[in-house]
């Protein structure tokens, strides 16, 4: 294997293989460089869930309908399955309902349909608790992490993107990364290193006040369920998508929901379901900051996503699977490109949304070092 690269890529999650994407698309000589054997962290402890309606307006919702895109021409070349596209917004409160209005009134929620409570009833007929109304949205669509992540890191492996596994980055210069397997020599180099801010350039990092997002994610069975049309979300995802949350219109819905569900929005708790090929739900979650959140997964908490999807299906399914993830989270801003040299990026998502944005985000990237 050559030690000589056009792009270096430290990291091989989903914003490192982003970037892999956007390097080969332009003929460039990559190698992607990783401490694990294989995907172990933020990219494969997620819903898989390519999340465009109810990104922050602006940027952050460009970045998301263009990583939409990168996804779906990307997907049947790398035998990744989408397994559904299109969101359900499920709302039980009429407060809500203004808010889905106005999301539709806006260039966001343009092909987006408002729903009565029967019209959602016949879209996705396992909906038993009450219902106000809701939204459809074409624009989102769902993979599987676990599988997707290294379908996508074999395909450009087959492709001619180099990968060095098991190889731990301790330094990163102009022109070259030094690994625990050796130096690598590369013209360019980007470090995509999640929500690991010691390692190499803690300093930069210490500009963004960045800190550690932790989350509860349930797998459950509920075959009553049927098949989803597409994912599911409910009123307390219109408070935290800061795509329906900063209208004018959510403040009423967020005072009542400060009043009913107080415990849901102090852990964070929102609902998102998304289904499986195998017919599984994929249910959270939550979420707790702390420069190092500790290991452990109180019941409670997912005793109040339960809550939440057993008021919108009317019934509690029982769970087969629990993890934990982190991510990084910074309180003002959802990501950042920062320039530690002229010919060296560092790349980070800050609001969890690493699969919905990280692939325009790493075009943006690859286009500053390149052009």
């Amino acid at each position: 294997m050559s030690d000589s690269y056009d792009l270096a890529i430290v990291g091989a999650g989903v914003v490192g293989l982003g970037h892999a994407i956007a390097a080969h698309r332009r003929g460039l000589k990559v190698v992607v460089i990783d401490r694990d054997a294989q995907a172990n962290g933020a990219s494969v402890r997620n819903f898989g869930f390519v999340t465009v309606t109810g990104q922050q307006r602006g940027e952050c919702w460009r970045r998301a309908v263009r990583s939409r895109d990168i996804w779906a021409e990307v997907a049947p070349q790398a035998g990744i399955e989408v397994i559904h596209r299109g969101l359900l917004v499920a709302v039980r409160r009429p407060e809500a309902l203004p808010v889905l209005e106005a999301f539709r009134a806006t260039e966001m929620g343009e092909g987006c349909e408002l729903l009565t409570a029967d019209e959602a009833r016949d879209r996705l007929p396992a909906l038993n608790g009450e219902l106000s109304g809701a939204l459809w949205s074409p624009h989102d669509m769902r993979v599987e992490s676990r599988q997707a992540i290294p379908k996508l890191a074999a395909w450009l492996a087959s492709n001619g993107v180099a990968f060095r596994r098991e190889s731990a980055v301790t330094a990163v210069e102009p022109g070259r990364v030094v690994t625990s397997g050796g130096m690598v020599s590369a013209a360019r180099i980007v470090v995509a290193p999640g929500d690991d801010f010691h390692t190499l350039f803690e300093d930069r990092f210490k500009l963004y006040g960045v800190t550690r997002c932790k989350l509860h994610m349930l797998r459950v069975s509920d075959p009553a369920a049927g098949r989803l049309p597409g994912s599911v979300m409910t009123d307390l995802s219109l408070a935290r998508y800061l795509g329906y949350a900063e209208l004018p219109q959510a403040e009423p819905l967020r005072r009542r929901l400060e009043t009913e569900q107080a415990e849901h929005l102090a852990h964070g708790v929102h609902l998102i379901v998304v289904q499986s090929a195998d017919g599984s739900l994929v249910v959270g979650d939550s979420h707790h900051y702390g420069a190092t959140p500790d290991p452990f997964a109180p019941e409670f908490v997912d005793e109040l996503i339960l809550d939440e999807y057993a008021a919108l299906f009317g019934r509690r399914p029982p769970v087969v699977e629990r993890w934990l993830g982190t991510y990084a989270s910074a309180a003002d801003r959802l990501a950042f490109i920062d320039r530690p040299h002229e010919a060296i990026r560092l790349v980070v998502v800050t609001s969890g949304t690493g699969a919905s944005t990280g692939f325009a985000i790493a075009e943006e990237a690859i286009a500053e070092l390149f052009d």
